[in-house]
């Protein structure tokens, strides 16, 4: 009866594998694997309490606070997704070699400085999409806009379609879209964050009774203010400030107002046309710029006189 040899020689020849050498090299591959996972796990648990942590920081005290549950979840979502992607990547490599060294008795080390160098290419030829992706998760975390908003980034202005970590698409007044990455944006102003000012100069001619002008203004503003359509918009009726300015044409008057941000352009457009008809209403008189006119009478090098007029106003106009 033959006996059982504990050496086993491979059938491509070399050095022989003892048997308990291979129950060795198999308890090393398996327990590799097995902390690799707990590994996972942990980052798992790990990355979903910072981005809890930091979201909900964000929610109680900075800019998050507008955002619904849904959308916070979904933020939530998309950074722990990055953060464990990142670090199953590097786990999963760093196993696989620990692998090949304790099961296959490879020498890893030349792998190990491929990887170094290859690392270091790619990480040259990368950077920029790192810091795009870097980027997009501090913008959600920070919530300095979200998709909806109206924002100015990387010297183009719109209101955003779509938001990744890698880029964002803003829709300009024209329609044009214009795809910005994140690594590009060094400066982001919200211009529909909560709320908004009106913030109008509006001029009148030299020898305006101001504070007939100025109670005009007031009483625009506070009638737009109580208005049924126009008052949810406004938090704050827009009103004379201050003298801002006294230039050639005429007297400068700064009026403000707080209104709901995504509302502000509506706001100003009505509060202009109401402030053109009580204008016209109280005798309060706008600046107009002033037209000089040459003529020349008589032949062989008349003088020519000048005439000063003013530019034709609206009463002009419509009579023809």
């Amino acid at each position: 009866m033959a006996q059982f040899d504990p050496t086993l020689t491979p059938p491509w020849g070399g050095e022989a594998l003892h048997f308990g050498d291979n129950l060795r090299a198999g308890a090393a591959v398996l327990a590799i694997v097995i902390v690799a996972l707990i590994v996972i796990r942990l980052a798992h648990v790990f990355v979903r309490g910072i981005a809890r942590a930091l979201l909900n920081r964000e929610n109680l005290e900075g800019t998050a606070q507008d955002l619904s549950s849904l959308e916070l979840k979904k933020r939530q979502d998309t950074i722990e997704a990055l953060g464990v992607n990142v670090i199953r990547f590097f786990v999963v490599v760093i196993a696989g070699l620990m692998i090949l060294e304790a099961g296959f008795k490879l020498d890893i080390g030349p792998a190990i400085a491929g990887l170094g160098i290859a690392g270091i290419a790619i990480g040259l030829g990368t950077q920029s999409l790192v810091r795009d992706y870097l980027n997009g998760a501090l913008i959600l975390i920070e919530n300095q806009f979200a998709r909806g908003d109206v924002v100015r980034i990387a010297g183009v202005s719109g209101k955003v379609e779509d938001f990744t970590l890698r880029r964002t698409t803003l829709r300009d007044q024209d329609g044009t879209v214009h795809t910005v990455p994140n690594g590009e944006i060094t400066v982001a102003s919200n211009l529909t964050r909560v709320w908004a000012r009106v913030n109008q100069d509006v001029q009148v001619v030299y020898g305006t009774d101001i504070e007939k002008a100025t109670a005009v203004v007031d009483g625009v503003g506070q009638r737009l203010a109580e208005d049924s359509d126009w008052g949810p918009r406004i938090l704050e009726a827009p009103r004379v400030e201050r003298v801002s300015a006294l230039g050639e044409l005429g007297v400068t008057l700064k009026v403000v107002g707080t209104v709901r941000a995504p509302e502000q352009w509506a706001v100003d457009g009505e509060l202009r046309k109401r402030l053109l008809a009580a204008f016209a209403e109280s005798g309060i008189e706008i600046p107009q710029p002033q037209s000089v006119v040459l003529t020349q009478t008589g032949r062989g090098g008349a003088a020519p006189r000048v005439d000063q007029e003013p530019a034709p106003d609206r009463a002009d106009i419509k009579e023809g």
